[in-house]
């Protein structure tokens, strides 16, 4: 089965039964379908890691908006009744694209934890860790000046360059990935940050790296937002005024990748310690 970017306007059949899609360039979008898994345990759901193309974050964005609407495209050849963006980078780039293609398909993003963490923030200093792509897009300077023109919070924009790499290679605790991050975190609490917005869904994973590294740099209390509660939220939403929630369980979960059909299982299991299916999908260039 190849996944191809064939520019079919599709008319949405979906039903209540019908599952849901996620994806994400990788596996940080697991850290999302965690909170959908948690809000929907009926429903069926639909994760693919576009592996054999990450990371998104230093690619052009015709590339990834070119991706993003090819693996919408595969998705709904299951009839998904919606479709999770779980993928900052991809979300900036693309879902503008997808909601146009498909306007009747319920779509939800992922975007920096911007709002929450300037409701947090005693300092008025936040610190952005991201992606390249995620920090230069459109969509990121939009919320960035919205936010700090109704706050007068301070959003510093750290690119994580190479992180999200380290978490698809498995690599949560070791020392090149503790090396790397301390050299992400320290500028931004030296400039007075007492909030964290992990802005990329790969990074959750190395939430507990970037806690032992707070607790040896500063004393100062800092708090950390991770945005996949708040989407997981806003799917319930969107199903439910729809009337597309899948009502009789048990959910069921299936995963595709382009890269690795072992290293996806893998994740699944250390992870979020669960074995689904898992089909590798030959992808296009």
């Amino acid at each position: 089965m190849t996944v191809t970017s064939q520019a079919a306007n599709a008319t949405i059949p979906a039903g209540a039964e019908a599952p849901i899609g996620i994806f994400d360039s990788g596996i940080g979008g697991l850290s999302v379908l965690k909170y959908i898994h948690a809000c929907l345990p009926n429903e069926q759901l639909l994760y693919f890691a576009d592996s054999g193309f990450a990371p998104y974050g230093g690619r052009p964005e015709s590339e990834i908006v070119a991706r993003s609407l090819a693996i919408a495209e595969f998705l709904l050849q299951f009839n998904a009744k919606a479709l999770v963006v779980a993928c900052n980078t991809a979300t900036a780039a693309a879902i503008r694209a997808i909601r146009e293609r498909y306007p009747s398909l319920p779509v939800v993003g992922v975007e920096p934890g911007l709002k929450p963490a300037a409701a947090l923030t005693k300092t008025g200093t936040v610190g952005v860790m991201a992606t390249k792509g995620t920090l230069s897009s459109d969509k990121f300077h939009q919320l960035r000046e919205q936010i700090s023109a109704a706050t007068n919070v301070v959003f510093l924009p750290q690119p994580c360059i190479g992180l999200a790499d380290q978490v698809e290679k498995g690599e949560l605790h070791s020392a090149a990935t503790a090396a790397m991050l301390r050299g992400y975190v320290e500028p931004l609490i030296e400039q007075g940050a007492d909030t964290l917005v992990l802005g990329c869904t790969h990074y959750p994973f190395v939430l507990p790296l970037i806690e032992e590294i707070l607790a040896r740099i500063t004393t100062r209390p800092i708090a950390v937002v991770d945005t996949g509660e708040p989407v997981a939220r806003q799917l319930v939403r969107l199903l439910t005024e729809r009337a597309l929630l899948r009502q009789d369980g048990p959910g069921t979960l299936s995963g595709f990748t382009t890269g690795s059909k072992s290293s996806l299982d893998s994740a699944f299991h250390k992870l979020l310690g669960i074995r689904p299916p898992v089909t590798q999908i030959a992808a296009s260039a």
